[in-house]
């Protein structure tokens, strides 16, 4: 079998539905929102499957809910085809759901932490003060210039490098805005992201701070599967510096294109984005066309899997 990696998505993927079919057919799935429901002290996997959608998409749900159907899709593949994966990476929150499956973190600690992380950072910054953008077509250079002329004394920054002609950028709402004019300016396009808070932005220092307390109590084991950190797009193994990582990833940018070339340095010939949606396989056609994708969210592309 070619060198895989295994690939988690992070907010933004989720959808109401997500992960019922997983849990009405396979044992080990349905143990998975189980669990997930007895740590949290809440149903999530009602929220799951049923919604309301308003309740999904708040940060602090949305995380746990993305992190639990990626690991309860991750353990459906496990039963059915025992396939390793080389190596594993995730998107912003997705980062956890792969140091569960690469055997650092434990599910229930992973799930409690995520929850709580949702939570802090959406408190960081007040609603309404904090924004994202997309911006497209236009080169990492560029768009760090345009934050810099945009800020005006505010917070504004590069906060997700997805791939080539799409970064997002976080910071306070106005200087976003500004920074959307100037895009357009140029004759390139920006999109106000529909994000409740600027993730991966400085702003989220104070939800790092509290981020750091809550991983002191948690155990962090050897790692089985190396893992591309967001924070360096380099190949992390040592246990003694992922909850450092994870404190920063809150405040820095998502590398995830540099995250992906390191993967195919390293020697990767297959994705499998394992989770809801496929935004990272959409992400790694525009990376590297060549590289072969597919998604795990259901039974159908559970099937498909060779």
């Amino acid at each position: 079998m070619k060198p895989i990696a295994f690939v988690f998505p992070g907010q933004g993927s989720q959808y109401v539905g997500m992960g019922k079919e997983l849990f009405e057919n396979f044992a080990v799935s349905k143990q998975v929102f189980e669990e997930a429901d007895d740590a949290l002290h809440l149903s999530l996997s009602t929220l799951c499957f049923g919604g309301p959608e308003e309740m999904l998409k708040l940060t602090e749900n949305t995380q746990p809910a993305i992190l639990t159907t990626s690991i309860a899709a991750f353990k459906a593949l496990q039963s059915e085809k025992g396939i390793i994966p080389q190596f594993t990476a995730g998107h912003s929150l997705g980062e956890y759901t792969a140091l569960v499956v690469s055997g650092a973190l434990t599910f229930s600690e992973a799930v409690k932490t995520v929850r709580l992380r949702g939570k802090f950072m959406q408190e960081a910054v007040p609603v309404g003060e904090g924004a994202m953008a997309a911006v497209l077509g236009m080169e990492r250079d560029q768009v760090e210039k345009i934050c810099d002329e945009a800020s005006s004394g505010e917070v504004l920054a590069p906060a997700n490098f997805n791939c080539p002609g799409q970064i997002v950028i976080a910071g306070h709402t106005k200087a976003v805005e500004r920074a959307i004019e100037k895009v357009k300016q140029e004759g390139k396009k920006a999109l106000l992201l529909p994000v409740s808070a600027p993730f991966h932005s400085p702003l989220m220092k104070p939800a790092g701070d509290r981020l750091e307390k809550v991983l002191e109590e948690i155990s962090v084991n050897d790692l089985k599967i190396p893992v591309v950190t967001n924070v360096e797009a380099e190949v992390n193994a040592s246990k003694d510096r992922i909850k450092g990582l994870l404190v920063a990833q809150v405040s820095s940018p998502v590398r995830w294109e540099e995250s992906m070339k390191k993967l195919i340095e390293k020697g990767i010939e297959q994705i499998l984005e394992i989770g809801p949606g496929k935004v990272l396989s959409g992400l790694m056609r525009r990376i590297d066309s060549r590289i072969e994708t597919k998604n795990l969210e259901d039974i159908q592309t559970l099937k498909k899997l060779s």
